[in-house]
């Protein structure tokens, strides 16, 4: 931020009744130097952008904002009207999917713990009833989703999000223990989960009934590119539930989210699915859904389901499983075992509705890889456990791929999950320890670590950060941890 801020304009933030209303307000930086009077234009990624007097807009890294800003941000922040259709919010009360409101493992929370003491933050409150799997949690209207294996049935779970206890139960048949995090869709009251044998059910969030349901097998001739199953989350888009059968005929898969008509698949010899979820991409001009499937990475044109684009450098034999970054034009990718690695590429338009890649770099799987614990994009950095079976803390300049610190040793063993909020990184490693890290690129920064509650089998499902409170699944165990300040 520079003195340059101290500029006049008019934000509209809606009222209580509705309407439109102009206000006028004061941002500052962190370190209350620098102010300015701007409209709030929207958030894309990490970056807010502000609309000065004269027309022009700046963008700010929400990290760099005052405390007060981003809590603002977390009480009003609204999706530009301006920024194209489908890039989905920052800022949000909910955390309706696997990786977040943003689908890049970012927490929108603020005034959070910056420093663990001995023991870790304090408990908020533990349950049991969630069954076994490793599956995560969506959160929406202070009702946790998530799946496990009940007796001798796949079940999805909705428990209270200030108590854990339970709401309500659904049965999705027999089965094993599932992975896939469930896919709230806000607007229409639905939750969509899938079985690790590829059963992909849509419930009522309210009370659990079953709308429709489709077979990855039966319906698509679908089929996992390894012996794990099934693990992706599916993605809401509008009207659209996005899924990845895997398959020569419907590598992907658009749906009526209401009804589950196929709207249209993607053709793709050898098409097998990955353990990764879709996001949305408008790299090169074009909306696209990208993932990484058996074949490596993948765009698939929004509109029809043309495939646009397939890398299979990073693709390993094995399981491709972290979900990619998506910046701009830009795709960063990544898988581990010994013949995985990452890449990042760089989409351009080739003619009407094409798609192109350009690879910007490429890196061995001894140089760089993320195994299954994910990794966050926080401006132009990208933070990673690195190795196969390992999460070393890592930090590399994603527009070079220069390694900036790390791989650091770390303060757990195994894969580590992990997730970001407030300016810290979360990992939490396959032994039961988490681990708090400063999100920065001046160096390796341990702020804390604790030893989770329990540990039952490996420590892997994917932490959640929602008001003011770290969710840890374990198998049947969930626990609640309060982090606000």
């Amino acid at each position: 931020m520079k003195p340059v801020w101290m500029v006049t304009a008019g934000l509209l933030c809606m009222s209580l009744s509705g309407e439109a209303t102009a206000v006028e307000r004061t941002w500052r930086d962190l370190t209350g130097q620098y102010s300015v009077k701007a409209e709030f234009v929207g958030l894309v990624g990490d970056q807010v952008s502000l609309r000065k007097t004269d027309g022009s807009v700046i963008q700010i890294p929400i990290q760099k904002l005052s405390s007060a800003d981003r809590r603002w941000l977390s009480r009003n922040g609204r999706q530009s009207p301006e920024s194209q259709a489908g890039t989905e919010v920052l800022v949000s009360k909910d955390w309706p999917r696997w990786r977040g409101p943003n689908s890049d493992g970012i927490s929108p929370e603020t005034d959070l713990l910056e420093q663990w003491s001995e023991g870790g933050p304090p408990v908020a409150w533990s349950c049991r009833g969630m069954g076994r799997g490793h599956a995560s949690l969506a959160i929406h209207d202070g009702k946790i989703y998530t799946m496990g294996k009940k007796s001798d049935a796949v079940t999805v779970v909705c428990v209270s999000q200030d108590s854990g206890k339970p709401i309500w139960e659904a049965s999705l048949g027999p089965g094993n223990d599932p992975n896939c995090t469930p896919t709230v869709d806000p607007e229409s009251g639905l939750v969509f989960a899938l079985t690790i044998e590829g059963k992909l059910v849509c419930l009522s969030c309210e009370t659990g009934k079953e709308i429709w349901r489709k077979d990855y097998a039966s319906d698509f001739q679908g089929e996992m590119m390894s012996m794990w199953g099934y693990s992706e989350s599916p993605l809401i888009d509008g009207d659209r539930l996005i899924c990845t059968p895997g398959s020569n005929r419907a590598v992907l898969a658009a749906l009526d989210k209401k009804t589950g008509k196929v709207l249209w698949t993607t053709p793709m010899a050898g098409g097998k699915a990955g353990y990764a979820s879709p996001v949305i991409s408008f790299g090169g001009g074009v909306k696209q859904y990208v993932t990484l499937v058996g074949k490596g990475l993948i765009g698939v044109r929004a509109s029809d389901g043309a495939l646009l684009w397939n890398y299979p450098r990073i693709a390993n034999k094995t399981a491709n499983v972290p979900t990619p970054i998506i910046h701009g034009d830009l795709v960063f990718g990544s898988s581990g075992y010994g013949d995985g690695g990452s890449a990042l590429l760089k989409l351009s338009k080739a003619g009407r509705n094409q798609v192109r890649f350009t690879e910007v770099y490429y890196k061995t799987n001894k140089q760089v890889q993320n195994h299954h614990g994910g990794m966050i994009r926080i401006g132009d950095h990208v933070y990673m456990g690195h190795g196969h079976n390992n999460g070393f803390p890592l930090c590399m300049h994603l527009p070079t791929g220069r390694v900036v610190w790390g791989p650091e040793r770390g303060a757990g063993t195994g894969s580590a999950a992990i997730i970001a909020a407030d300016g810290h990184l979360y990992f939490r490693y396959e032994n039961a320890e988490m681990a708090l890290i400063e999100a920065t690129p001046s160096g390796y920064q341990l702020k804390g670590t604790f030893k989770i509650k329990s540990r039952n089998g490996k420590s892997w499902a994917h932490p959640v950060i929602l008001q003011g409170k770290l969710y840890l699944r374990d198998q049947d165990e969930l626990h609640c941890y309060d982090i606000g300040q």
